[in-house]
């Protein structure tokens, strides 16, 4: 994506969220995380691993090399598909670890955030391009990817663990930028100005070819809650399911997103 981010700011925002996560987690009877969570196949004490494996790819990124060209976030996120089998497999193998005990896997959790911290002590929050376990991206946009991953995650926690114990309470900037980087990425993926999708009250982006709008409501819109589009944009849920439920507000005839997603 063009437009460039503060890494401080973002790495704000991510620091922020994991820690209202892991506290959440820790007040999270030890009975819960034996049970299924929304991921086949990850039991809630998976899913809180899973969270020491997102501040472990912070310690895995380096500096790049003088000459290495950063590639998009858009990009990036689209590596997810592929890397989905290995991601999972480092996921269970830090829950194995631990022994599948709660406070194993979140000394495994504290312990990964610390050398993550201490990675961009270290190097600094400079705009600098990065060496991921994947593709070469700015220290900024790397950092979006993990706010991401925690407000989506928060959700899948959430349900999870629903009814027995509230959702955690996520910071607002960091839903507020992950809702926001994947509008952007639709926009990005689907140009054009015939469709607005709003979610309130974080952001709302044109997209889709065809005909544009120049003032008063749009004819095609699309109104979704941020929880409803991370999970839509995550794969959590398909824009079928959704339309059927009545979940999703969409109104005009090109007001259908369901070739655009998810976005990783």
């Amino acid at each position: 994506m063009a437009k460039r981010i503060d890494p401080a700011t973002v790495w704000a925002a991510y620091r922020s969220g994991h820690e209202a996560l892991r506290d959440w987690l820790a007040a999270l009877p030890a009975e819960r995380w034996t049970e299924p969570s929304v991921l086949p196949g990850w039991t809630v004490g998976d899913l809180a691993a899973h969270i020491a494996l997102v501040a472990d790819s912070v310690t895995a990124t380096a500096a790049a090399p003088r000459g290495v060209a950063a590639r998009g976030l858009s990009e990036y996120l689209s590596t997810y598909a592929a890397a989905a089998a290995g991601l999972s497999d480092l996921t269970l193998a830090i829950s194995a670890e631990a022994g599948h005990d709660k406070d194993r896997i979140l000394a495994a959790v504290d312990e990964r955030f610390a050398a993550a911290q201490a990675t961009v002590d270290e190097r600094g929050l400079d705009d600098i391009v990065l060496t991921t376990r994947r593709i070469p991206v700015r220290q900024g946009d790397y950092l979006l990817t993990r706010t991401i991953e925690i407000a989506v995650h928060a959700d899948d926690l959430a349900r999870s663990a629903a009814p027995h114990a509230g959702p955690p309470s996520i910071p607002r900037d960091t839903t507020r930028h992950a809702v926001r980087t994947l509008l952007e990425v639709l926009a990005e993926r689907a140009p054009g100005r015939s469709v607005e999708v709003r979610v309130a009250p974080f952001a709302a982006v044109q997209c889709i070819e065809g005909p544009r709008h120049t003032r008063g409501t749009p004819p095609n819109t699309v109104d979704l809650t941020p929880a409803l589009w991370l999970r839509l944009a995550g794969g959590r849920s398909t824009w079928a399911d959704e339309v059927a439920a009545g979940t999703v507000l969409a109104s005009g005839q090109r007001a259908d997103l369901s070739a655009h997603l998810p976005l990783f």
